[in-house]
């Protein structure tokens, strides 16, 4: 078994996480017995949002009784002191608990820092004070943010998408957080589905002993293969890096990681949403993506001027036009029944 604690939180757990996105897909009784079976296999470390519908009420659902003996973590997307303390109230009733091991920023376009005018850090350092909170940290997908959390020293984790496919101002991020004693929770480990080989993902984050992967895990079966990772953790080998070596090549330039630095679009076109529209529909129930609503959106990028804006803000130097292309010509032959999505 490997292990890894979260900088000076202290925290100790099996390197795998629970990523509990993905179970507001399915029924509680389902999302109950897969969490039951993480936990009992020896995962202790459960990642929700109070963003994720109802997956914070299916964790509380299953660690009822048993709360002491994992980790919770949860997060807020709130924008004023008010909002917070709704999210975190709520999130406490949902995880039937009277604290949240570790709760988060999500995702927020700046880092809250106190006196910074928005009193969201004052709240989050109150709360802890109270013992609702008992680890503060941060979640983004915007490199100038992370840095700015990681230097401000605010921070015990920061949670931010982390692979294989991943660059080297990734990489500079997990070296500063193991710098600053600040955990680091790699979040989108399997590239949001572009990665379909976990033992050569797991065997990537393996390398550094300060990242703990959480998986966002939806059905038995991808539970399993995670779970194998406990007694038997994929080691690097030549055939792994083979495996990475080819999938770099053949990938990394068309992954968008949705951090939003390219907008808005002058021409009004969702584009961190429509650069990865193929994998979107592919990876999470293809229902939702195929709205008229949906439709609408896609068809905006007949709208795009050619400005380049998007392209010139990339912090991953994606080529967005193409991107935005190839998604779209996708998503046609997906509607017209060409392309085969099942």
């Amino acid at each position: 078994m490997q292990t890894v604690t979260l900088g000076k939180t202290g925290i100790t757990v099996e390197k795998n996480g629970f990523g509990a996105l993905p179970i507001q897909r399915v029924s509680t009784q389902d999302a109950v017995k897969l969490i039951h079976k993480a936990y009992h296999a020896g995962m202790t470390f459960f990642d929700t949002a109070r963003w994720y519908t109802d997956s914070e009420q299916k964790l509380g659902e299953a660690f009822d009784g048993i709360r002491v003996k994992i980790y919770l973590a949860t997060k807020t997307g709130a924008a004023t002191p008010e909002e917070f303390w709704h999210d975190l109230e709520t999130s406490l009733r949902n995880l039937r608990s009277d604290y949240v091991d570790l709760y988060q920023f999500h995702n927020p376009a700046f880092c809250p820092k106190p006196g910074d005018g928005t009193g969201l850090y004052e709240a989050m350092q109150q709360a802890k004070a109270q013992g609702k909170v008992r680890h503060i940290g941060i979640t983004n997908h915007r490199l100038a943010v992370a840095k700015e959390a990681i230097a401000s020293g605010l921070y015990e984790t920061l949670q931010f998408p982390f692979s294989y496919l991943s660059g080297k101002q990734e990489l500079e991020l997990v070296c500063q957080c193991k710098d600053a004693q600040m955990g680091f929770i790699a979040m989108k480990a399997l590239s949001g589905g572009l990665i379909t080989d976990a033992a050569a993902a797991y065997a990537f984050l393996a390398q550094y002993d300060n990242v703990l992967p959480i998986w966002g895990i939806q059905r038995e079966s991808e539970l399993d293969e995670f779970l194998s990772f406990i007694t038997q953790p994929p080691a690097m080998t030549a055939e792994i890096e083979a495996v990475i070596a080819k999938d770099r090549q053949e990938l990394s330039g068309d992954f968008c990681r949705g951090c939003g630095y390219c907008m808005p679009c002058p021409a009004g076109i969702e584009i961190h949403t429509c650069a990865r529209m193929s994998l979107l529909i592919r990876r999470s129930p293809s229902k939702a993506q195929l709205t008229e609503q949906a439709q609408k959106m896609m068809k905006q990028i007949e709208q795009c001027v050619h400005c380049n804006q998007c392209k010139s803000k990339c912090p991953y130097e994606l080529d967005t036009p193409a991107l935005l292309e190839k998604n779209y010509e996708d998503y046609q032959r997906i509607l017209s029944g060409e392309t085969s999505i099942a």
